[in-house]
């Protein structure tokens, strides 16, 4: 091999060894002192599950929004176990999970374009309570909003068209895949869950 080629070599060695580490700078990147990141699992634009695309999503949800109403009669109450039908995100469809709270309001999939991002399709959910000045009438489809929701990195203050909207028990669940365990997990809907076998 002459020097050229071998140097050539090197260089593209190199290359692909940081771009490696930077992805998983990117992936390990979390939002507050304690929460990490995992990655997710459709890429932005995407319109199959849930668009939550290869942006950071945190592994500790945290809290719910002020106001939201606890579901009296949810048909998976809380610290039930089941089994996630979803696949919003890299190794949730088929993941046991554990519901941690249900709760009654409008649930939207919306599509909107993070700051510094791709246009983002479908993504799945957010609430009622996480849009700015929605009141308390369900949205149409097609309405343009202000999202408060900060589920993935730059999509708090982004703005969003609102693509589909539900009624159904929305829950926050505990869950883990790929051996990372995501707490306070927001969205599930009732139809994206089964009891666990």
């Amino acid at each position: 091999m002459d020097m050229h080629m071998h140097r050539k070599l090197r260089f593209a060695l190199v290359a692909a060894a940081v771009g490696g580490a930077l992805s998983l700078a990117g992936c390990a990147s979390g939002q507050g002192s304690t929460a990490s990141s995992a990655p997710s699992a459709s890429s932005p634009v995407s319109t199959g599950q849930g668009g939550h695309g290869s942006m950071d999503h945190p592994m500790d949800g945290g809290p719910v929004p002020e106001g939201m109403v606890k579901a009296a009669d949810s048909k998976y109450p809380v610290g039930s176990e089941v089994t996630l039908t979803a696949g919003h995100m890299h190794g949730m469809k088929g993941a046991k999970a554990t519901i941690v709270g249900a709760y009654k309001t409008y649930t939207y999939a919306v599509n909107y374009t993070p700051a510094g991002g791709e246009p983002v399709r479908d993504h799945k959910w957010v609430v009622q309570e996480e849009i700015e000045n929605a009141g308390s009438k369900r949205l149409a489809d097609g309405t343009e909003v202000v999202l408060l929701a900060d589920h993935m990195e730059g999509m708090k203050g982004a703005k969003a068209t609102i693509a589909s909207s539900t009624d159904e028990t929305v829950y926050v669940v505990n869950y883990t895949a790929d051996g990372m365990t995501m707490t306070n997990h927001k969205w599930v809907v009732e139809s994206e869950i089964k009891p666990a076998s």
